[in-house]
């Protein structure tokens, strides 16, 4: 939204300020998800009442196609318009469903047929990079614009990327789901990684969230916080939702008491 301050009428030194009107561009979004098999680690238990009922266990990759479920249901419940296509992260990226549509029953079935079963020591994301370039230029053929939103699980194998490109054309936002910090696991530096590829990358403000908590509700949470239009955005230094509903930080605090915010390295 573009927007400006006008002066006040009454001579008091304040002034308004006025949202000038403008149409986001209709989204296509390339979710690329990591299928390494840390996808499988168990996730914790939101509430002791889990563990004493016996509940099956739940898997990150369980939690996150019950996130991408809710992310695009949400996403054509505000807009209709928006479409969606699905890639897989092995040493590199490569297309499930390469055409982009808006059919939930075309996007339940390539998220359903999502697998992690092996284990991958290189996670390359230039693949990524050139068919989102390549599929950003056909959106906006469309006066739509192209964001991917990658997804990505593994706690030792820092991402890498070959990216001479000066044009940025697409929006990129990453997920990064995590173990503690140990001697075989480099979270910070993971982090780090991702947020050198955004600021390389990204056309608008590109959001990275992250976890190392395990806690399902984070990442549905976190999800929640990607559904906004990148044209739409603020920075995210400047990004304080969703706020904790059970706890309530001293007005002087500097932090927000949320569980799963901070640096990987802490968490």
């Amino acid at each position: 939204m573009e927007g400006g301050f006008v002066a006040g009428e009454r001579g008091g030194g304040g002034g308004r300020y006025s949202l000038q009107p403008r149409v986001s561009m209709d989204e296509d979004i390339l979710f690329c998800i990591d299928v390494d098999r840390e996808a499988h680690s168990e996730m914790k238990a939101s509430s002791s009442k889990s563990t004493q009922n016996h509940h099956p266990p739940i898997t990150r990759l369980d939690a996150i196609k019950q996130s991408l479920i809710l992310f695009i249901h949400c996403k054509l419940t505000m807009n209709p318009n928006h479409r969606f296509a699905f890639a897989a992260l092995s040493h590199s990226a490569s297309c499930i469903r390469k055409e982009f549509s808006g059919d939930v029953d075309a996007a339940m079935a390539s998220i359903s047929s999502l697998t992690a079963d092996s284990l991958y020591i290189r996670a390359d994301l230039t693949q990524l990079f050139k068919m989102a370039a390549h599929e950003a230029k056909r959106s906006r053929s469309q006066s739509r614009i192209l964001r991917v939103i990658l997804i990505y699980c593994r706690s030792s194998v820092v991402p890498e990327f070959h990216w001479s490109e000066n044009q940025k054309l697409f929006t990129f936002d990453a997920m990064y789901l995590h173990e503690k910090p140990s001697r075989d696991n480099c979270p910070q530096k993971v982090y780090d990684a991702l947020v050198d590829a955004l600021e390389r990358v990204s056309e608008y403000e590109g959001y990275i969230v992250e976890s190392g908590v395990g806690l399902a509700r984070v990442l549905f949470r976190h999800m929640c916080v990607l559904l906004s239009h990148p044209q739409q955005r603020c920075l995210q230094d400047d990004l304080d939702i969703p706020k904790s509903l059970t706890k309530k930080a001293p007005a002087n605090a500097e932090t927000t008491g949320r569980e799963d915010e901070g640096n990987p390295a802490n968490n």
